[in-house]
């Protein structure tokens, strides 16, 4: 239940700082979008009556469903469920012999969560084989309710729907079904790879966040599930979506492991002209880390589910941007012509570096993103906002897409997530292992210093293996409101290498700052990014 509530902070914040084979279709960046799959829109069905639906069908439903106007959800919740606090919700579990093909040898199962609480908007779950689907109705006898709350109350009561639903699989070992992923409010998912414990989230899709018109969180209002059969190392779900200004369907096949993988497909289809469409938007949170401690009295070093953003450029630049707790709400846009990746990481593994024996940040899950089709032109955002409490996912990272949809229009994106504890590729280039931050100066000199010093570290790759007397080049962009003031490179005492550099700010707007090491004329690490932002002293 942690994760809901930073989720909903989350939207307050932004709201305050900002008034196994997938179906193709060709010109998804062609500014008109997917073009509309064949056939005639079928008629919304009864939601209790069976359903014959494949990917395509799914997708027409969906676009027809655009092409009227938004209809919001009814709150037809009891008022027994309607008006749980987060304590009475949160003493209600989904009893685990009641998980859906728990008798079957298969590798998957399914519970629900009650709705209630937060969670108002209710969710449809239909379960099927090869294209036919039957609403599966939950019931209270299919939940346990622990004290203080009384069972009797809830004998009875009708369940419109559920919050959102569980897989769980053999992650771990083979006699035990761990938790794997989470569908959850709104359009939110999370997953588990192999060692992990949930942190980071998904959305299926973020609709103007961070600008000045409200943002839109759109729902996954039903989900089609493919009941497994023996030997399915994948589950299938199907989704749709809906949304003020659009409607879509989506298309999840899931596969865990070390890395839990999901191949995902969406097609959109627009009602309205969308200020900023984020495209496979990452949710996160850093309170504090090793580059920002500003102000922080914990007994732990850091706190963070990410510490990092990385892009793989289509160029093949490879590029790692540190995450911070700025002052106030701080954007950032990364201009791409086809990424071949982005994601949000935790690459410090170290539990010393975090000591905290109960959230257990260092087995926090990375999550790439890897478009599986040329996504033209467009924006990695990066939105931090200021938070003082790890309770709260302050931080998104999105594709947005250069060509703006516009009413009628229609979009699709194919792309893989892979969950896990490491989920990059290096290509041989030495990675940032460490950004540290600090005033400048010798530090020996109780003089007010100026300047500012940034060491980073890094590691692995081919300079490795070199000696300690090698000559690495830096290389550093300094925008123009910025000195360069001192720059070095030294060996680290465990194999890696530091660069240093020391910095003045020369006025109060943020400074964007570039840095990467080069040995005979070749580029051998990734790219530093670093946002500095603050007052020059």
């Amino acid at each position: 239940m942690r994760s809901a509530s930073r989720r909903n902070t989350l939207k307050l914040a932004l709201a305050a700082a900002v008034a196994s084979t997938f179906p193709r279709a060709s010109g998804a960046q062609d500014g008109q979008g997917a073009p509309a799959p064949a056939g005639a829109p079928p008629a919304a069905p009864d939601p209790a009556a069976p359903v014959t639906l494949d990917f395509n069908a799914l997708s027409a439903r969906m676009q027809e469903r655009a092409s009227r106007p938004y209809e919001a959800p009814e709150n037809a919740l009891p008022e027994e469920i309607a008006g749980l606090s987060y304590d009475q919700h949160r003493s209600i579990r989904f009893r685990p012999d009641r998980a859906l093909w728990r008798e079957a040898p298969v590798n998957f199962h399914l519970q629900a969560f009650y709705p209630g609480w937060v969670f108002k908007e209710t969710t449809r779950i239909y379960i099927g084989n090869d294209g036919a689907y039957t609403l599966h109705q939950f019931n209270p006898p299919d939940f346990e309710y622990r004290a203080p709350l009384d069972p009797a109350v809830f004998d009875g009561l009708s369940l419109p729907g559920v919050a959102g639903f569980r897989i769980h699989a053999p992650l771990e070992r083979p006699d035990y079904f761990d938790e794997l992923v989470t569908f959850l409010g709104a359009s939110y998912f999370r997953a588990l790879g192999m060692g992990t414990r949930y942190g980071l989230s998904a959305r299926g899709l973020a609709i103007n966040t961070a600008t000045s018109d409200d943002e839109e969180f759109p729902r996954f209002s039903a989900f089609y599930v493919d009941r497994p059969k023996p030997g399915d190392v994948s589950i299938r779900i199907m989704a749709e979506l809906d949304s003020p200004s659009l409607a879509g369907a989506y298309f999840f096949d899931i596969t865990p492991g070390p890395q839990t993988v999901m191949l995902v497909t969406c097609r959109l289809y627009f009602r309205n002209e969308v200020t900023r469409l984020g495209i496979a938007p990452l949710t996160s949170m850093f309170t504090f880390g090793e580059n920002d401690r500003a102000g922080t009295d914990d007994f732990r070093p850091e706190v963070h589910d990410s510490d990092g953003l990385s892009i793989h450029r289509g160029n093949g630049e490879h590029v790692w941007r540190p995450l911070s707790n700025p002052d106030q709400l701080a954007l950032s846009f990364m201009q791409e012509t086809n990424p071949l990746a982005f994601g949000l990481l935790q690459r410090d593994r170290e539990f010393s570096h975090y000591e905290d024996t109960e959230a257990r940040y260092e087995i926090r899950p990375s999550l790439m993103v890897e478009p599986l089709d040329n996504w033209g032109k467009g924006t990695i955002q990066l939105v931090e906002i200021p938070t003082n409490s790890e309770a709260n996912d302050n931080i998104v990272a999105f594709w947005v897409p250069e060509a703006k949809p516009a009413a009628g229009g229609s979009m699709e994106f194919r792309y893989r997530m892979r969950w896990g504890l490491d989920v990059e590729e290096r290509f041989g280039l030495a990675t940032v292992s460490g950004t540290f931050v600090g005033v400048g100066g010798n530090a020996a000199d109780a003089n007010e210093q100026s300047t500012r010093r940034f060491a980073v570290n890094f590691e692995g790759g081919t300079i490795s293996n070199l000696p300690a007397d090698a000559v690495l080049e830096p290389v550093v962009d300094v925008p123009a409101n910025a000195k360069l003031v001192h720059t070095a490179i030294a060996r680290l005492p465990h194999g890696g290498w530091r660069l240093s550099l020391e910095l003045q700010k020369l006025d109060s707007a943020p400074v964007e700052l570039r840095a990467k090491l080069s040995m005979l004329q070749r580029i051998v690490s990734e790219t530093w990014l670093y946002q500095w932002t603050g007052t020059p002293s």
